[in-house]
């Protein structure tokens, strides 16, 4: 079930798409496995956003590293080069829903909620 929060919802890749998702992206920078590019039904693919991959190998979803990983990953995305990213997700957010879909089995422990809490913030200024 899609966790939503104002105009932001994330959501597995593994859950079925649904018409009130409203723009999908999906914000991991390997495809899930299993998963046929039809049955995400995404409007986009923003690998770019992703943690890189050295910070992904490092925080292996270990729950214990998870504000470590929170830290790391928030300064990835104050980067130039994930800024304009972040922005546009920004501007999509003001215009409607938008759906992280996200690949990682620990539904409270991943890029997604990182990438929502920042969004969030985004929005309220």
């Amino acid at each position: 079930m899609a966790d939503c929060r104002i105009n932001i919802c994330m959501k597995r890749a593994y859950e079925e798409p649904d018409p009130a998702d409203g723009y999908r992206v999906l914000v991991d920078r390997l495809w899930p496995r299993g998963k046929k590019k039809e049955a995400l039904e995404l409007d986009g693919w923003m690998k770019g956003v992703a943690p890189s991959t050295e910070l992904r190998l490092w925080f292996g979803h270990d729950p214990a590293k998870w504000g470590e990983f929170q830290r790391r990953y928030r300064q990835e995305l104050s980067s130039p080069e994930k800024r304009g990213l972040v922005d546009d997700l920004v501007h999509r957010t003001q215009e409607g829903r938008v759906t992280l879909v996200y690949g990682a089995k620990d539904e409270a422990h991943n890029e997604a909620v990182v990438l929502r809490d920042l969004l969030e913030q985004q929005l309220s200024r």
